[in-house]
């Protein structure tokens, strides 16, 4: 029903009996009260995130309002991050997660809400100016690696990408420096590379643009235990020893909010929760919906 337009009359004005009518008033009532706790909520979200993040946040995010042509997938979303902070978002499949992580890169459509990075106001940078201008880089759920070649070319393009041609070797031998693993394949091709070791290599090159904001979609699907662990410790040292900003749309819930400073919750479109990654550990709806005991 839509409750701004007057409903149709003909001919007498109904009296008393008429049920129908008179439930117009209550039906606007509760949805002038349904609107009210909504911004309440998202008043409350915000303040969270405020708390979380400092008033002088690297990343903010407000009324986002995005999605796919005329699809919509979140409405009205509000985050902070902080410099050198990781947040995880959780949620169910569907929930918005990488949409949201598309919207901040400039892969989704936004039709309302902004998007800044400091002091800057980046929202309808497409996702090269967000990686060259914005420091902004993201590591997508599908390969995107160039199998044909090899582990140090692969990493030497992350510094052409980000027009910083002059520093991409430098910062490539320090990549290389940091994780001699790597450093032993980086003659082998791509192609040839395990399934860890292609998404190992594919947040190593996105290092290797300089970024001041990481995002990652959902690294791990299909990945063994070591590798995971070796990419949360790349990934603890990125945010700790270079302050870089990392938010990471996750689906092991656990793992993520182990090491995240902030966690939330996405649900249809909208964030239900946040708070620290173990205040929602510790939170019973998250560890009952989203950890699994």
């Amino acid at each position: 029903m839509n409750l701004n337009r007057p409903p149709e009359r003909r001919g007498p004005r109904p009296g008393p009996r008429s049920g129908s009518l008179s439930l117009a008033p209550a039906e606007r009532t509760h949805a002038r009260t349904a609107d009210a706790g909504r911004a309440a909520r998202a008043g409350a979200i915000r303040e969270r995130f405020e708390a979380l993040a400092g008033r002088d946040a690297l990343l903010n995010v407000g009324g986002l309002v995005a999605g796919y042509g005329a699809k919509e997938v979140l409405h009205g979303i509000d985050l902070k991050l902080g410099s050198g902070q990781f947040l995880c978002v959780i949620g169910p499949n569907g929930g918005g997660k990488s949409t949201l992580l598309h919207s901040i890169f400039g892969l989704a459509d936004i039709r309302a809400g902004r998007v800044d990075i400091g002091p800057r106001n980046v929202t309808r940078l497409g996702p090269s100016a967000k990686l060259r201008d914005a420091g902004i880089a993201c590591v997508l759920h599908d390969n995107s690696l160039f199998l044909d070649l090899t582990v140090e070319q692969n990493l030497w393009l992350g510094g052409y990408l980000s027009g910083r041609r002059p520093d991409a070797r430098q910062a490539t031998e320090r990549v290389f420096d940091r994780h001699p693993g790597l450093a032993a394949r980086r003659n082998d091709l791509a192609g040839a590379l395990s399934n860890g070791e292609r998404r190992f290599l594919e947040i190593a090159r996105a290092v290797v643009t300089g970024p001041k904001l990481l995002l990652i979609d959902d690294p791990w699907t299909g990945l063994e235990p070591d590798v995971v662990e070796r990419i949360f410790a790349m990934l603890r040292e990125l945010k700790d020893s270079d302050r870089l900003s990392i938010v990471m749309a996750e689906s092991n819930a656990r793992r993520g909010l182990e090491v995240a400073d902030i966690g939330c919750v996405l649900v249809a479109g909208e964030v239900a929760r946040v708070g620290t990654g173990a205040e929602l550990l510790d939170d019973p709806g998250v560890v009952q919906l989203f950890l699994g005991s």
